[in-house]
């Protein structure tokens, strides 16, 4: 098992910048894709980013250019930096860890931490 701890949540305005974190724990050399996820209200969740080991990633279309993901392996821990952060990037973020051989990291779950974008 692998337990994920979010961190970094909050309120912000537009164009302001959070950093959101994610410690993993537990079995994590079963894991490979470490990611977010973000689900606003009354919508569904969405894959924002993914990161490999071998620090291969991925962002949806509607983050580029403006959120980075980066990871540190020894730390076992996995980084979202949100930059010129808009009102629509408001909602909960989850943590996701996935296990080799899977493409998306939604095998575990974090608690989900909070991201407010005021206008």
């Amino acid at each position: 098992q692998v337990q994920l701890v979010e961190s970094g949540g909050g309120l912000v305005q537009a164009g302001g910048s959070l950093r959101l974190s994610c410690a993993a724990s537990g079995d994590t050399f079963s894991i490979n894709a470490m990611g977010w996820y973000r689900q606003a209200p009354g919508k569904q969740r969405e894959l924002v980013a993914v990161i490999l080991r071998g620090n291969s990633t991925n962002l949806a279309d509607s983050v580029k250019g403006r959120f980075t993901i980066s990871r540190h392996n020894a730390k076992n821990t996995v980084y979202l930096q949100m930059d010129s952060l808009k009102p629509e990037d408001t909602a909960v973020y989850y943590c996701g860890a996935g296990l080799w051989g899977r493409p998306e990291p939604n095998n575990y779950w974090g608690q989900g931490t909070q991201v407010t974008v005021s206008s």
